[in-house]
C-alpha cells in the first residue's frame, strides 16, 4: 500500500481522475444507502456538465410526482477548502461549467457535488476485513441563480457545510425537488 500512496499514477490513471472515480464512488454509495437510482451519465450528457443522473421514487406525499430526476456533476479536490461563514470555498474551472450549473432554464434540476479528499493520497481510502472507509466528505450546492462572472477561467462557488452529501441529504433533496422546491445559490 505504501508504494501505491508515494506514485502519481497506478496503472493508466492519473491522480486526478483516481480523485474523480473516487467521487463516482462516493456518489455510488451514497445514493445506493438512500434507495437512489444513480447512473454515470452517457458522454453527450458529459460534455454538457452532467455527470450522473439520479431518480429518486417512491410515496413522496399525497398529490405528489412519485419520482423525481435531478442531474449531478462531481468534481473532487485534495485542496483544503477555505471557511466563510460555516461554507467552504471551491474554485470550479471553467465559466461554461458554472453557466450551466446556474442555469434557470433546465427542466431537470442540477446540482454540483464537491468530494473534499486528504492532500496525501495514502489517506484517501482505507479497506480492513470490518470496513471500507473513504477519507472526508462530499457537499452539494445548487448554483441556479447564482451570479454572471466576468471570470474566464472559473468562479470561486460556496458549499454549505449542512449540505452533505449523506443518504438522509440526498433523501431530503430528492423531497424538495418533488415538492418544486429547486434550491437556489446563496453565496
Amino acid at each position: 500500500m505504501h508504494r501505491l500512496a508515494q506514485r502519481h499514477t497506478i496503472g493508466e490513471m492519473t491522480q486526478q481522475e483516481i480523485e474523480a472515480e473516487l467521487s463516482y464512488a462516493y456518489r455510488h454509495a451514497v445514493a445506493a444507502r438512500a434507495g437512489i437510482a444513480c447512473q454515470p451519465a452517457t458522454r453527450s450528457f458529459d460534455n454538457v456538465g452532467v455527470d450522473v443522473e439520479l431518480m429518486a421514487a417512491g410515496d413522496f406525499g399525497p398529490d405528489l410526482p412519485r419520482e423525481v430526476f435531478f442531474h449531478v456533476q462531481l468534481k473532487a479536490t485534495i485542496e483544503r477548502p477555505a471557511v466563510r461563514a460555516d461554507k467552504l470555498a471551491y474554485f470550479l474551472r471553467g465559466t461554461e461549467a458554472y453557466d450551466r450549473l446556474r442555469a434557470d432554464a433546465v427542466t431537470v434540476p442540477r446540482v454540483l457535488v464537491v468530494l473534499f479528499l486528504p492532500s496525501e493520497p495514502g489517506e484517501w481510502l482505507r479497506q480492513t476485513e470490518q470496513q471500507l472507509a473513504l477519507r472526508r466528505c462530499a457537499y452539494w450546492v445548487s448554483l441556479r441563480g447564482a451570479p454572471e462572472t466576468s471570470n474566464t477561467g472559473g468562479q470561486t462557488i460556496y458549499l454549505p457545510r449542512s449540505q452533505v452529501l449523506s443518504p438522509r441529504g440526498l433523501l431530503d433533496l430528492a423531497g424538495r425537488m418533488v415538492r418544486g422546491e429547486v434550491p437556489r445559490y446563496e453565496s
